[in-house]
């Protein structure tokens, strides 16, 4: 059973940066392909990022690309999300989450109900 704790989240101005962090435990990160989802009040549950476990690398939302990075730190089973030129679109709870396996398709990703495992979620608010 792999549990998620992300940390990092707050409240920022328009055009500020955040980091998000996401403590994996009970698995190894390198197995899974980790993902970052968000949530504002009213609206659905949307991708953010994604990065596979086998190659490093990464898949965006068109909505957050080049300006958001994420990244991963196999020694610390520890995902990163760097968020840059924040907006108040932004605003939302974001979750970290995971899918065991490490070649799943760009379209299979972003869809959330694919992922077995879902951090508690952290509050991320950007003012205006």
């Amino acid at each position: 059973q792999v549990q998620l704790v992300e940390s990092g989240g707050g409240l920022v101005q328009t055009g500020g940066s955040l980091r998000l962090s996401c403590a994996a435990s009970g698995g190894t990160s390198n197995t899974y392909t980790m993902g970052w989802f968000r949530q504002a009040p009213g609206k659905e549950r949307e991708f953010a990022a994604a990065i596979r476990g086998s190659s490093g690398s990464t898949l965006y939302a068109d909505s957050v690309k080049g300006r958001f990075t994420m990244s991963r730190d196999n020694a610390k089973n520890t995902v990163y999300l760097q968020m840059n030129s924040l907006k108040p679109d932004d605003t939302a709870v974001y979750y970290c989450t995971a899918v065991r396996g490490l070649y799943w398709s760009d379209s299979f990703l972003k869809v959330w109900r694919q992922y077995d495992y879902w951090g508690q979620g952290t509050q991320v608010t950007v003012s205006s």
